[in-house]
C-alpha cells in the first residue's frame, strides 16, 4: 500500500487462467503466479524499473530488493491469502490485544537467532509517524509494543483494529536485528551502513555500489531453505526503451512492471517470455501540496472530467487496463466475506464521464488562484508516466488551466514521498499505486485520514469529519459486515473529492528471461512490485 513510483480493478475472480480484453479486443490469459522453482542458477540480473532506492531500510523505502532481504511475521502468498513468516502465529487474544509467537528456527545472516527483542524493536520503527508503514500502526497504544516471553511479542491498541493483522502480511513487519541496527543509526539501510536481516539473499558489505548496482548472495543457511539463485544482482534501469532492449537481448534476466508499450517486442522472439497477470496497480495523480490549487478538489473534479479514460487505456497502457471508479480497486475486496456489501457500494459510485463544458465550469466555480500554472512531477525515462502529465497537460489546457511538466530523476522522484523538501514548487504528482497486503483500508488511508490517523500522503491537508468518522468505524469494526458498510458510506463521500485522480486499473506485466524458466519460485503478480521471490520456497 505504498507509493514507490504510487492502487486497481478487476472484477474476475483471484484464479490463474481467466481471460481478460488487452488491446485490440484480444483475449490474454491471466496468470498469478510461476510455477514452483527447482532448478539452480548462478546468477540472476534484475532490472529495478523504479530506479535506485534511496534506503534498504524497510521502514523508510519500498522496493522489489527489500522483501528478498527482509521476512515479514506474515507471509503474503501468491493466492493473496496471509501465511505464518518468522511468527508462527500471530492472533487477536482479544479486541485490542495481539499476540506474535516467533519461530525458533529462524536465524538472521551472522547466525544469531531471531528474538523478541528485535521484533519489537523492528515493529517500533513503524510507530514512528516519518515511517510509511505509519497508518498500519496508528491505533497501536503509546509503548504497547513489548516482549512477554523470550518467543513472544503482545501488542497492545487503543481501539479494535480490523485491519491489523493483513497489514503486517507486509513490509510493516519486517524483522531487522536490533543490535545491528541501534550501531548503524541514521545509517541503516544505506549503501555504508547496510543492515541484517532474515531472508534468503543478504547484503555483504560492498554489495551495493550507489549508481551501479545492488549484488547479493545466497542466505545458504535461510530458514525456509536456501535459494536456488547463488547471486540475485540488480541493476538500475528506469528507461522503458533501454529496458526492453538488454530484456529482449538477454542482457537482463527478468523485470517486473515492464511498459505495456513494449508488449510487442516482449511477445516477439526475444530471449524469454512475458506473464500478464491481475494485479493491484492502478495510475493516477494527485495533490502534493495544501496551499496550492492542486489542493481544491473542484480543480481536481475538473481535470478528471477533462480526461477520456477509454483513450487513456489505449495510448498509455495499450490496452492492458480498464476503467476503475475510484481509488479502491475491486479486485481488493473479492475474497471479502461481506464482498456483495463492497461490490455495491463500488456498483453505486458513477463511471467518469468526458464532461469539458461542465469541467470549465467546475473550474470557474473552484475560486482557485490558478493565474501560475500548475506542476506534475514524474520519474524521468518512465514513458507510461510522461504520456499520463502529458494527457493530463492537455485535458488542463482543454478547459483553460495551465500544467507543466518536471521530469525528475529517480532518486528525487523517490525521496519526494518521505521529504517534504523535496515536494517544493510541486503541485502534483503522477504515480503508479497498488495494494501491497489484503484489506480494503489501509489504501485509502493514506490519503484521506489526517496524518495522526495514517494519512502519510494527506499531503494536501483533506479533512472531512464524516469521511474519517466512517473510516475510523470501520477500522475499529469487531464484525465484518460492519465493517464494510461503514466504509461503503464513508467512500460514497470521499470518492466525488478525487483525492487520487485514477485513471485506470492495470494488469500485471513480467518479463523472464528464458533461463529462469523453472528457477521462479513465485511472482505474485496481482500484488505489489515487489511480491517477487527467486529460488527459494
Amino acid at each position: 500500500m505504498c507509493v514507490a513510483a504510487l492502487a486497481l480493478t478487476a472484477c474476475s475472480p483471484r484464479t490463474g487462467g481467466n481471460a481478460a480484453d488487452g488491446d485490440n479486443g484480444k483475449k490474454i490469459t491471466l496468470v498469478d503466479a510461476q510455477p514452483a522453482g527447482t532448478k539452480a542458477v548462478d546468477k540472476v540480473t534484475w532490472a529495478i524499473v523504479e530506479g535506485e532506492p534511496a534506503t534498504l531500510n524497510p521502514a523508510s523505502s519500498a522496493n522489489l530488493i527489500i522483501p528478498n532481504l527482509c521476512d515479514n511475521l506474515l507471509s503474503l502468498q501468491p493466492d493473496f491469502s496471509v501465511k505464518p513468516g518468522v511468527a508462527e502465529s500471530a492472533e487477536w487474544a482479544d479486541p485490542v490485544t495481539f499476540v506474535i509467537k516467533i519461530r525458533s528456527d529462524v536465524k538472521f545472516w551472522d547466525g544469531n537467532p531471531v528474538t523478541a527483542d528485535d521484533v519489537v524493536y523492528s515493529l517500533n520503527l513503524n510507530t514512528n509517524p516519518a515511517s510509511q508503514w505509519y497508518g498500519a500502526f496508528a491505533l497501536v497504544a503509546p509503548g504497547g509494543i513489548v516482549a512477554t516471553g523470550p518467543d513472544e511479542v503482545t501488542v497492545h491498541f487503543v481501539a479494535p483494529d480490523s485491519d491489523f493483522r493483513d497489514a503486517i502480511s507486509g513490509q510493516g513487519s519486517a524483522v531487522m536485528q536490533k543490535k545491528f541496527g541501534e550501531a548503524a543509526g541514521q545509517g541503516l539501510g544505506t549503501a555504508d551502513a547496510g543492515l541484517m536481516c532474515t531472508g534468503p539473499y543478504k547484503l555483504d558489505k560492498g554489495g551495493w555500489k550507489p549508481g551501479t548496482e545492488i549484488d547479493t548472495v545466497a542466505n545458504e543457511d535461510y530458514w525456509n531453505g536456501a535459494p536456488l539463485v547463488k547471486n540475485m544482482n540488480y541493476k538500475f534501469v528506469s528507461d522503458s526503451s533501454t529496458l526492453t532492449t538488454a530484456l529482449t537481448q538477454g542482457e537482463i534476466d527478468g523485470a517486473i512492471n515492464v511498459s505495456p508499450s513494449s508488449k510487442a517486442a516482449f511477445q516477439g522472439n526475444g530471449a524469454g517470455t512475458l506473464t500478464v497477470g491481475h494485479s493491484t496497480a492502478s495510475y493516477s495523480f494527485g495533490p502534493v501540496s495544501a496551499t496550492s490549487a492542486a489542493a481544491n478538489p473542484k480543480v481536481r473534479q475538473a481535470l478528471s472530467m477533462a480526461i477520456d479514460r477509454e483513450q487513456y487505456l489505449k495510448t498509455v497502457v495499450n490496452g492492458l487496463g480498464y476503467v476503475q471508479k475510484t481509488i479502491v480497486p475491486e479486485f481488493s475486496f473479492q475474497s471479502k466475506e461481506d464482498a456483495s456489501i463492497y461490490q455495491a457500494g463500488y456498483d453505486a459510485l458513477p463511471a467518469p464521464k468526458v464532461d469539458i463544458e461542465g469541467a470549465k465550469k467546475l473550474l470557474a466555480a473552484s475560486g482557485a488562484d490558478l493565474s501560475k500554472p500548475l506542476t506534475i512531477a514524474i520519474p524521468a525515462g518512465a514513458k507510461e508516466f510522461l504520456q499520463t502529465a502529458t494527457i493530463v497537460q492537455s485535458a488542463g489546457k482543454e478547459i483553460g488551466l495551465s500544467i507543466k511538466i518536471d521530469e525528475m530523476q529517480a532518486s528525487d522522484f523517490g525521496a519526494l514521498f518521505y521529504d517534504p523538501s523535496k515536494r517544493d514548487g510541486t503541485d502534483f504528482v503522477a504515480t503508479q499505486g497498488y495494494l501491497e497486503t489484503p484489506g480494503i483500508l489501509g489504501y485509502p488511508s493514506l490519503f484521506l485520514m489526517p496524518a495522526e490517523m495514517g494519512g502519510v500522503f494527506n499531503w494536501s491537508n483533506y479533512n472531512n469529519p464524516e469521511v474519517t468518522k466512517g473510516m475510523s468505524a470501520a477500522r475499529n469494526a469487531t464484525d465484518q459486515k460492519t465493517a464494510a458498510e461503514q466504509f461503503v458510506a464513508a467512500q460514497k463521500l470521499f470518492a466525488p473529492d478525487q483525492l487520487q485522480v485514477t485513471l485506470a486499473g492495470t494488469y500485471q506485466l513480467t518479463y523472464l528471461n528464458n533461463k529462469l524458466s523453472g528457477v521462479v519460485t513465485s511472482v505474485a503478480v496481482y500484488s505489489s512490485p515487489w511480491a517477487l521471490r527467486l529460488g527459494g520456497k
